[in-house]
């Protein structure tokens, strides 16, 4: 069984301050961060007198979640929606409260409010500006360690290459990809889609690029759909067997102007998309797409911040999650 001194020992305090802590002497001066790496520290050690004493009520500070777009925004887009809720709810497992902001909301933060959570992509101004509001920032979806902060990514290159073996498995060698374009929250840097790159530099390697069938727009449907009809009508009978799209939303776009040219999906195109929230299992056939963990890229996000609180780090971590490739109905 654990002992104040274990406690003592993990949460770098003196075992007489974590038995004022547990016992909940108000006399007592610490901050409200070391207060709950003790607590947290006696939670995870299994260490629970202090519970069944019955004078315990555990503090709870907060974590902010920043998101990069508006609320509107985000529930037109259920993959950061997702990434979201995945955040917030493994931040009251852990004892948090949360502060939830959208893009076009002002952030004002407390001193209760122990550590920042930012979804999505931002520019280095705007990391700088977050950096005013807390040292402790995870970012999620957003390769930051370059710029000195911890983040929670997706494995892009085996999601890519793994789609690409599948069609060439399949006899499918010419395969034509709608990727997407996005800039920063505050429009000031202009993104470049990790997956089109990926996808270019494997294409070359298998000897099948060509720049003809690959297809850059916005991310969304309509984009989608109108990316798709410039494809059908530019390439004509050299339209490819095959395209990978950048995420769910194009997707639905480009299998619209498909079916519209009366083209069958998948005998006469292939289509695997990305992210495959839940429209990908709606629409009519059903979409093959590369499977993000999404919610679980916001959990493991609030476990590397909480880690950063309780001990202090300074040190920035990169975590990339694996994929998974789910076919369905829209490819062969």
């Amino acid at each position: 069984m654990a002992t104040l001194k274990d406690i003592a020992k993990l949460a770098k305090v003196s075992p007489a301050t974590v038995s004022r802590v547990l016992n909940r002497d108000e006399t007592l001066s610490v901050s409200e961060t070391t207060r709950h790496r003790i607590l947290s520290v006696a939670d995870e050690l299994g260490y629970t007198k202090h519970q069944k004493s019955g004078n315990f009520t555990k503090i709870r500070q907060k974590i902010a979640v920043v998101q990069w777009y508006s609320q509107e925004e985000e529930l037109n887009d259920l993959y950061y929606y997702a990434i979201r809720t995945g955040v917030e709810k493994r931040a009251q497992e852990l004892g948090y409260d949360i502060l939830r902001f959208f893009q076009d909301e002002p952030i004002q933060l407390g001193q209760e409010v122990a550590g920042l959570i930012a979804i999505g992509k931002y520019s280095q101004t705007q990391i700088k500006e977050l950096e005013t509001y807390r040292n402790a920032i995870v970012f999620v979806d957003s390769d930051t360690l370059t710029a000195g902060h911890s983040c929670v990514t997706t494995d892009f290159e085996h999601a890519v290459t793994s789609v690409i073996d599948y069609f060439l498995a399949k006899g499918i060698n010419k395969i034509g990809m709608i990727a997407g374009q996005e800039k920063t929250a505050d429009n000031a840097e202009l993104l470049n889609d990790p997956r089109l790159k990926i996808f270019k530099t494997y294409a070359y390697e298998k000897n099948i690029l060509d720049d003809q069938i690959i297809f850059k727009g916005e991310f969304s449907s309509q984009s989608g759909y109108q990316l798709m009809k410039k494809a059908i009508k530019d390439l004509k009978e050299n339209l490819p067997a095959a395209f990978f799209i950048a995420n769910d939303t194009l997707a639905i776009g480009a299998l619209r102007a498909l079916q519209e040219a009366n083209l069958s999906v998948p005998n006469r195109v292939s289509l695997i998309s990305f992210n495959d929230t839940p429209l990908a299992k709606e629409v009519f056939p059903s979409l093959s797409s590369v499977t993000v963990y999404t919610k679980d890229m916001g959990r493991c996000a609030v476990d590397v911040l909480n880690r950063h609180i309780l001990n202090n780090e300074t040190i920035p971590t990169l975590t990339r999650l694996a994929t998974k490739l789910t076919l369905r109905n829209s490819s062969l």
